[in-house]
């Protein structure tokens, strides 16, 4: 990519293998100037090669011809190796003709072009670490001023400064030298000045300190501008909308979605634009089109951005691609979403055969649909959003991705306020106050609850006033305020019943069972666990029919009926396990090594616990691991 440092590690290269005595026959260096409006030819090199040679004047052969012979013999003629750097190429063609017709010598090319049809070898440079990032601008400020302590005192405002600049040594170089000219500055004053330009490019070419060692300017802007303009008009349009794309990484078929294009025809535009390290394929997948991943850095994502956003036609290009790959997002998480909830007897979804296959779109395209629905506080895109925060509540609970699952539920309530969605507003307080409970903001999560059962009061919809019932107690049971818990799951389940809906109807069982239960009211906790195992199983869902034999369980090793609690934990593991619920396993684990030490046997509670200490931490829980680590540790042997 430009301005990665490509010259600058060829240059510092070419110095030690010369201090190494690597190349005792010199070192020659030519600058093809490759993304200039007029590059160095190969016609032009050879003369700037045979001049450093002593070839000149009188000596010069008259014709090309002629001049690469000589150019060549030359070459051949020497012992001694020499290196040949052919620096800033954009064309085989600019060096193709310059390499020595001997492997005697040596030659190191730079390019922001991936050769792929020549053999030579090629190395790929990254951007930098983020800790050589900080540690090259606070070397450069020191090796200008030892007294510059800046670093050392804002190493937080030091890091974020990286960040704003990618990584990007060019960009970092600018950045150094922006520093350098306000020394009476602080570091947070230029990430402030970057962060309020909302362009880092623009901002940092505009404090730009003038050249680098080379004569060259230091100006990030241009350097993006060049390998944009040399682009194919395909390959620019599909940059263009790349830097639109929602999240860091975006699938193939999603870039097909936002271009327009078909999967294979995206793949290929894709490829070229790797070739040129403006985009940069994400290693994983199963090989297939479908499966590779693509990210932009973030300074070409914003240069991209800024000419879509300079001129009405790419304005209105980009909006349309927008809709077209939030649309794509809707339908593939709708039908990931119909596979998560699929039950034997419903219809079998078309996208995706498996759970599994479906969990893996998700984790995968995860980032990209949480910043679509951001998308949501534009009416443009409100509808659809509020469609697609409904497919993803789910997969975010599973996952116990909370935080990201509030983020969604916020966008989705602010897009059904903006277009007047009245139980599209209702269903996004109910989605926000599951995921604020399960991040432990509990007094946030019972007023979202109360919003949502308001909202479908006034519209006259029972069957999702129940839901907001349901959850509201099971809130409500959380802060302990145990008798309004209670009688909010009655209502829940009273409202379900005449609904037909036996599934919600469970549920809501399954919870007021937990609720009589913190209440000492264990009998009646015990014949709600169990109505709710019976009307769960008819109905095929077994994942929550483990949670009410787990429930179960704890209400009978409550009445002290120790044997039937292990029992009924053993059922519910045996369920849990086919869905790789690996947090509710932990919890029913717990709940079965505490059964286990109750009976004092010891040797199975201490498995049990040190199962469960497994299971949470394949679950992202390593608190209730450790927990659980430690129980097992307080065991008497």
């Amino acid at each position: 990519m430009g301005g990665i440092g490509k010259t600058a590690l060829a240059v510092e290269a070419a110095h030690r293998a010369r201090a190494e005595g690597w190349f005792p026959g010199g070192t020659l260096f030519v600058d093809l100037r490759g993304y200039d409006d007029d590059p160095v030819t190969a016609d032009q090199a050879v003369l700037a090669l045979l001049d450093a040679l002593g070839v000149r004047d009188r000596d010069l052969p008259p014709t090309t011809e002629r001049q690469y012979d000589a150019y060549r013999a030359l070459l051949a003629e020497r012992h001694d190796r020499m290196l040949l750097i052919l620096d800033n190429a954009s064309d085989p063609s600019q060096y193709v003709p310059l390499l020595p017709g001997t492997d005697r010598h040596r030659v190191l090319i730079t390019s922001r072009d991936r050769p792929d049809a020549l053999p030579v070898r090629l190395i790929d440079l990254e951007t930098l670490d983020p800790g050589d990032s900080v540690a090259l601008v606070a070397r450069a400020l020191h090796d200008t001023d030892e007294r510059d302590d800046r670093p050392a005192r804002e190493p937080d405002a030091l890091r974020e400064l990286t960040r704003l600049c990618g990584h990007l040594p060019l960009a970092l170089q600018i950045a150094a030298g922006m520093l350098r000219r306000r020394r009476h500055r602080d570091i947070a004053s230029v990430v402030t000045e970057i962060r309020d330009a909302g362009d880092t490019t623009a901002a940092l070419d505009h404090g730009s300190p003038g050249a680098d060692l080379y004569g060259r300017s230091l100006v990030l802007r241009p350097v993006l501008e060049t390998s944009y303009r040399r682009l194919p008009p395909d390959q620019a349009r599909l940059l263009r909308l790349l830097c639109l794309a929602p999240g860091a990484e975006i699938g193939t078929e999603a870039v097909a979605a936002l271009a327009d294009l078909t999967t294979e025809s995206a793949l290929s535009l894709l490829e070229n634009l790797a070739a040129t390290h403006l985009v940069v394929p994400v290693r994983g997948g199963n090989g297939t089109a479908a499966a590779v991943r693509w990210r932009l850095h973030d300074l070409v994502r914003g240069f991209g951005a800024s000419v879509v956003a300079g001129e009405t036609r790419l304005r209105e290009e980009g909006e349309s691609a927008r809709e077209r790959v939030l649309d794509f997002y809707w339908r593939q998480a709708r039908a990931a979403d119909d596979r998560l909830r699929w039950l034997p007897g419903m219809e079998e979804p078309e996208r995706f055969g498996k759970r599994g296959q479906a969990l893996a779109w998700l984790d995968g395209e995860r980032a990209g649909l949480v910043a679509a629905v951001e998308w949501g506080r534009e009416k443009r895109y409100a509808d659809t959003v509020v469609a697609l925060a409904a497919s993803l509540g789910e997969y975010l609970a599973w996952r116990r991705y909370f935080d990201d699952w509030i983020t969604v539920a916020e966008a989705a309530r602010e897009a059904a306020r903006l277009t007047g969605d009245g139980m599209g507003e209702a269903m996004a307080w109910d989605y926000l106050g599951l995921a604020l409970k399960e991040a432990g903001r509990i007094e946030e999560a019972i007023d979202a609850h109360t919003q949502a059962r308001d909202l479908c009061q006034a519209a006259g919809d029972r069957h999702r006033e129940a839901s907001a019932w349901n959850n509201l107690g099971i809130t409500l049971r959380v802060a302990d305020r145990v008798e309004e818990a209670i009688d909010a799951l009655t209502r829940a389940r009273d409202l379900f019943h005449p609904t037909g809906d036996r599934h919600r109807e469970a549920s809501a069982w399954n919870n007021l069972g937990t609720a009589l239960r913190m209440a000492d009211r264990v009998k009646e906790a015990i014949d709600a666990h169990t109505r709710a195992r019976d009307l769960f199983h008819p109905t095929g869902d077994r994942h929550r029919e483990a949670t009410a034999w787990n429930n179960l369980g704890i209400a009978l090793r409550k009445a002290g009926r120790m044997e039937e609690a292990i029992e009924a934990y053993g059922k519910s593991l045996q369920l849990r396990r086919d869905f790789e619920d690996w947090y509710g396993e932990g919890r029913t684990l717990h709940n079965l090594a505490v059964s286990h030490k109750g009976a004092h046997r010891f040797t199975e509670a201490r498995a049990a616990y040190l199962q469960a200490a497994e299971a949470f931490t394949r679950a992202n829980a390593p608190d209730r691991a450790a927990q659980a680590r430690a129980s097992a540790a307080e065991l008497p042997d």
